[in-house]
C-alpha cells in the first residue's frame, strides 16, 4: 500500500517548490487581502453564462387529460378517511357489587364486544 505524505511533510514539500522558485528567478506579486484572483471581466468560472432569454412555447391545452386529473382528484377526496381496525386487547373495567370499578383486565376485542 502506498504510503500517504502527512501535513508536515506536505508543508515541507511546498515551502522547498517555493524556495527553489525564488531561487531560480521567480517572483511573487503581493496581492491585497480580500481581493479575488479571477478577472471580473471573464464572468464565474464552470461556463455559467446565466439564463439565456427564449422566446415563450406555445402550449397545447388537453381538456380530456386535465378533466381525468380532476376526477381522479375529486375522487380521492370524496371517499372520506379510512376507519382504522383495532386488533387486540383493550382495557375493560371489572365492577364491583356496587358498579365501582375494581381493576382493570386487558381482554380480547371480540370477547369484549359480545
Amino acid at each position: 500500500m502506498k504510503q500517504l505524505a502527512s501535513k508536515n511533510e506536505l508543508r515541507a514539500e511546498i515551502d522547498r517548490q517555493v524556495r527553489e522558485f525564488l531561487q531560480h528567478g521567480g517572483a511573487v506579486e503581493e496581492v491585497a487581502r480580500g481581493i479575488s484572483g479571477r478577472d471580473p471581466q471573464r464572468g464565474p468560472p464552470g461556463g455559467f453564462h446565466g439564463f439565456a432569454p427564449r422566446p415563450k412555447e406555445e402550449r397545447t391545452y388537453v381538456p380530456e387529460v386535465v378533466a381525468a386529473i380532476e376526477a381522479r382528484r375529486r375522487k380521492a377526496k370524496d371517499k372520506g378517511p379510512v376507519p382504522r381496525v383495532r386488533r387486540g386487547m383493550i382495557r375493560k373495567p371489572v365492577y364491583d357489587d356496587f358498579g365501582e370499578p375494581v381493576r382493570w383486565e386487558w381482554v380480547d376485542q371480540e370477547a369484549a364486544s359480545s
